[in-house]
């Protein structure tokens, strides 16, 4: 599954996260953070570092189901 922006963004709020904190638990640049949330196209080992880092913080993934992709902090992160 690649995560799309918004779920970036949703993900962060979620675990009360900065672009900055986002981008030094992933390894990246802020700047690549901030290209993935303007919807830029990313490679995807780049997207796979970011979304380990959200998924160590607790976040999970929902992907497009009818209802439109999501997140949502996993059982006992809350």
């Amino acid at each position: 599954m690649t995560i799309a922006a918004v779920q970036s963004k949703m993900a962060r709020a979620a675990v009360g996260w900065g672009v900055r904190d986002l981008a030094k638990e992933a390894g990246v640049s802020v700047d690549t953070v901030s290209r993935l949330e303007r919807g830029e196209e990313l490679q995807p080992r780049t997207l796979a570092a970011i979304q380990t880092a959200l998924e160590a913080a607790g976040v999970e993934f929902i992907p497009e189901n009818g209802g439109g992709a999501g997140v949502r902090l996993k059982r006992g992160n809350a």
